[in-house]
This record gives structure tokens, sequence and C-alpha cells, in this order.
């Protein structure tokens, strides 16, 4: 089959989990015969590319700029498609996040007459998301309509949102949630000369620095409980901006002068291999998740977590994982005080919940039928 992906940003990238799964899903598809084409969006910041692990790059035009960013791109992805769906050169177009399907009906009578199918994997309920207020979040409301009136077949990551559509639209989805690739574990070398870190010594927040990820509450707790408890233990937070330059910015004013907090910015490769080999807790205090690659990435580790009790997040975790109530700074700080006073052994069991292979194999049933 001839595929196109796009919703993402860039690919190859870590900057969310849209990312990951495009690439993941995109370079397995190709090792199996398809010919996968990737949307990345044009800008002066990412480099140039024609191809990714087999897979065809083509750029489409975009504006850096949070507000305008997702619409330009999809416009201009979907007229690029338009024009493939017209010569033949497409069969499925698989769009990823819902803000990028706004123009999703510019495609269905077209793609209908010639047999292509759209399909729409729902990474969360963007609209929800701190970062999209007021204009923004009734765009992407707007965007959700037309997917539930216009996509052939619709994935979502977790039953919450299967259950959101089903009872919101009466629309039926499938679930296929993310899979995560097999650990390699590192002693910490790298970590250790850039951060002082050792095996044990350190909670873990690894996430885009957004305000959905709620490490505003993590900080708030981890600022109590180290006038609660005498330990030598670092919160170490790794991960980047996104589209959240203010908050961002916020974020990194209130931890500033804090010795007991390490700010990363965004990790790959065997730096963050080595930070999830080595932590003592991995944390995930978020208001709102699709399905979350990091939290699956530190189970797949044997980390043991402590998370918000949002749906997304109790899916997944295990019985050795600490849930608090979401948005609670109180019960967060309570949780984390355990915790570091239970002295506990991670990275004893390794868990692989879901693989990229059963995801492929998934979404090539509903490619087919």
């Amino acid at each position: 089959m001839k595929i196109v992906m796009l919703g993402h940003k860039y690919v190859p990238s870590r900057e969310g989990g849209i990312e990951i799964v495009v690439e993941e899903l995109s370079s397995r598809l190709v090792s199996l015969g398809h010919q996968v084409t990737i949307f990345n969006r044009k800008r002066k910041n990412y480099q140039k590319i024609d191809s990714h692990k087999g897979c065809a790059i083509e750029e489409v035009f975009t504006v850096d700029k949070k507000s305008l960013d997702a619409i330009i791109y999809s416009l201009f992805a979907t007229l690029k498609i338009r024009k493939l769906i017209k010569n033949k050169k497409v069969d499925i177009v698989h769009y990823h996040a819902e803000g990028t399907c706004l123009f999703l009906n510019l495609l269905q009578k077209k793609a209908k007459r010639k047999g292509v199918k759209l399909i729409v994997t729902i990474h969360g309920l963007d609209w929800q998301r701190g970062k999209w207020k007021g204009f923004a979040s009734k765009i992407i409301k707007k965007a959700e309509r037309k997917i539930v009136k216009y996509a052939d077949d619709i994935i979502v990551l977790s039953k919450n949102n299967y259950n959101y559509f089903k009872e919101t639209y009466g629309r039926e989805t499938n679930i296929i949630p993310n899979g995560v690739v097999q650990p390699e574990f590192h002693d910490p070398e790298i970590i250790k000369e850039k951060y002082g870190l050792t095996k044990n010594s350190y909670v873990l927040f690894l996430a885009r620095i957004v305000p959905e990820k709620g490490v505003h509450y993590l900080i708030d707790a981890w600022k109590l409980v180290k006038k609660q408890i005498n330990t030598n233990m670092t919160l170490v937070l790794a991960g980047g901006d996104s589209h959240c330059s203010d908050y961002f910015n916020e974020i990194m004013d209130k931890v500033k002068g804090d010795s007991s907090i390490i700010t990363t910015g965004f990790v790959e490769g065997q730096e963050l291999q080595e930070l999830y080999s080595n932590a003592y807790l991995y944390v995930l205090p978020s208001d709102v998740e699709g399905m979350p690659i990091s939290l699956l990435e530190a189970l797949s580790y044997g980390n043991t977590c402590l998370v918000s009790d949002i749906p997304e997040n109790t899916e997944v975790i295990n019985e050795d994982c600490f849930v608090f109530k979401k948005g609670d700074v109180d019960r967060l700080r309570h949780q984390l005080k355990k915790i570091i006073n239970l002295n506990i052994n991670s990275h004893t069991d390794s868990i692989i919940s879901y693989t990229w292979d059963e995801v492929v194999n998934r979404t090539l049933k509903i490619y087919r039928r």
C-alpha cells in the first residue's frame, strides 16, 4: 500500500509522543513492503531530509507560531494529499492528532471516489490541554467533529477516549495502545559526568514541559518534601518546551537556585536510557494524556512509578505503582515522602506491555478492511 502519515511535527524526533508513534509505525510498515511518505513540518530549526528508515520525507510549509502552526500545516498538507488522491498515488491517508484534521472535509468526496481510506489516530483530547485555550480550543473541537463525520476509521489509545467518542458522538472507534521497544540498560556514565547522578539517587520526570503534564504540581510537592525529610535525593526534570514558552520559562524560574532540582532539556539516545535505567522513581503528574509513551518506557525499565489518577495513566500501570489524585499537591507530597522513605528496589521486573509490531499488525487490519 501507498501510505501518507501526517499530523506530527518532525521525524526523527522525540519532541512528543506523536513523533515517536509516526516513526515507529512508519518504519515498520516499510519493512513489511509498504510505501510510506511522512509529511514533516518545514521550519528553520528542522534539518531538511529526504528519507528516514526507508520512508520518504516531504516538507510542508507552516509558521512557527503556536496559534497558527497546526492550521497552516494541515491546510497545505491536505492540499498536497488532494493531488496525490487525484493522481492515484496514495491508498491510505493517516492523520495523527485532532488539531491537524480541520480540513478533512476537503478530502472526503475525492477519497471515496478513488477508494482511498482516511484514518485518524486520536492521541488524546487536544482541546483539553492547558496550552490550548479560547479560540484554539474551539478550533480543535471543530476538527474533532470533522473527524467523527469524515474519517473512515478512528483509532484511540485508551478505553477512556473510546468511551468519550461513543457517548458524545455515538461513534465507534478502535483501541490500539502505543507500543514500546525493548529497553537498553546502562550504568550511569553520561548522567554522572553531566549531572553527578548515580543509581537510585534521583526522582525522574521525563516529558514535555507543558501545562497538562503537571510538572508545576511536582515542583511544589518536591519543595515541601525537602522541608519535611532529610534526603540527598535529586529531582530531575527531563524535557523541553513545546509551543509553551511562557509556561516553560515560568517553570525554569520556579526551579532557579534550587540545587535539589536538575533540568536537562530534551534527552535522547544513551542519556535517555541511562536516566530510565538508574532512576529511583519515575513521576508523571499529568492532567491530560492520550497514552503516555514515557510511562510505558519507564515501566519497561522496571521503574517504580507514581502517576496522577487519570484513566489514561491508571490503565497502563501495574500493581507496583503508586497514584495520587490529579492536581492534589498535598497527596503528591505525601506519596513522594512515603516512597522515598520506603527505600524501594526499582528495576526488578521489566515489563513490555505493548509492542510496536502488535501496533502495526492491528493498524494494518484497519487499513485493509
